[in-house]
């Protein structure tokens, strides 16, 4: 991460006394997702989550490999865990904006880890003895409304019309459910998060509500009791970046045309044609997601 505050000539310290007027960090589910996952009993967790028929893992035999600044985009934040030299898993956070492009991303984050995998074992690629690699897995974690999602998605689905083309991409998107488990509760986190946003807006006041409601839902209660001022810190910055507040204004005006395309596609009495009018910020494919997802709850 980058600095958590930015200093305007005084100390850390000092700016700790403005932490009511401070704004919530944009990125601060993502924050919290590397933080939580940085100890190695959560990620030993994480791991058992995938591949709970594996006995013999271990803190030990897991080492966290992630890239940082994948496509200098800060906003994401992705986890690589290799464990032992066998497997090679890639977690990639989806937010509540659902797109396929992310598998774009854990194309470009594949090929830099395999590089950086050959380089920290001095494997040469331009001599004749083939070379060992970890297999991969790769995940989405999606903290949005799964509705009609796919539980997997594939570059040649997605980008070439189900084509065999020469190189393909694979991804498990992981969703909310009903299992306990640490991945599970994360995505809850994010959640409870947006709906605390939502009443509250990007304050210190939401932040502080996301975590008492989720210690009492016993939702990361251990990771939250046992570093809530740092998480609280995490979660926090001054938050006058103008990009990313233009970010965030975009982002809130989608979800606003969004929930009013679900209320005129309700209301059944506009084709999506003439709701498109009224909804620029989305396009006619979002429009008929959502229109599939309203059918699917009526």
């Amino acid at each position: 991460m980058s600095q958590i505050y930015r200093n305007r000539g005084g100390k850390v310290s000092d700016d700790t006394k403005q932490m009511q007027e401070v704004k919530a960090k944009r990125t601060a589910k993502n924050s919290v997702f590397l933080d939580l996952f940085q100890d190695k009993k959560n990620l030993l967790k994480l791991y058992k989550t995938l591949h709970p028929e594996d006995a013999d893992a271990t803190k030990n035999t897991l080492d966290i490999v992630t890239i940082d600044n994948v496509l200098t985009d800060n906003l994401y934040n992705d986890l690589g865990i290799m464990v032992g030299n066998s497997r090679l898993l890639l977690l990639l956070e989806a937010q509540s904006s659902w797109t396929v492009n992310i598998l774009i991303r854990i194309l470009l984050y594949l090929a830099q880890s395999y590089h950086e995998y050959f380089e920290r074992t001095s494997q040469s690629l331009y001599k004749s003895k083939k070379v060992k690699m970890p297999k991969p897995e790769l995940y989405v974690i999606y903290t949005g409304n799964k509705g009609r999602k796919p539980d997997t998605i594939s570059l040649s689905q997605e980008f070439f019309d189900g084509a065999d083309i020469d190189i393909e991409i694979k991804a498990n998107v992981i969703y909310e459910s009903d299992k306990d488990n640490i991945i599970n509760e994360y995505i809850v986190f994010c959640k409870v998060f947006n709906e605390q946003i939502k009443e509250h807006g990007m304050t210190k006041q939401a932040v502080t509500e996301t975590i008492r409601i989720c210690k009492d839902r016993n939702i990361l209660k251990q990771y939250l009791s046992s570093k809530e001022v740092e998480v609280v810190t995490i979660m926090m910055s001054l938050f006058d970046d103008e990009q990313i507040m233009r970010t965030y204004t975009k982002d809130i005006e989608k979800e606003t045309e969004r929930k009013s395309a679900e209320r005129m596609i309700k209301d059944g009495e506009l084709s999506l044609e003439k709701i498109a009018r009224y909804v620029p910020a989305l396009s006619m494919d979002e429009l008929k997601e959502i229109e599939a997802e309203v059918m699917q709850l009526a």
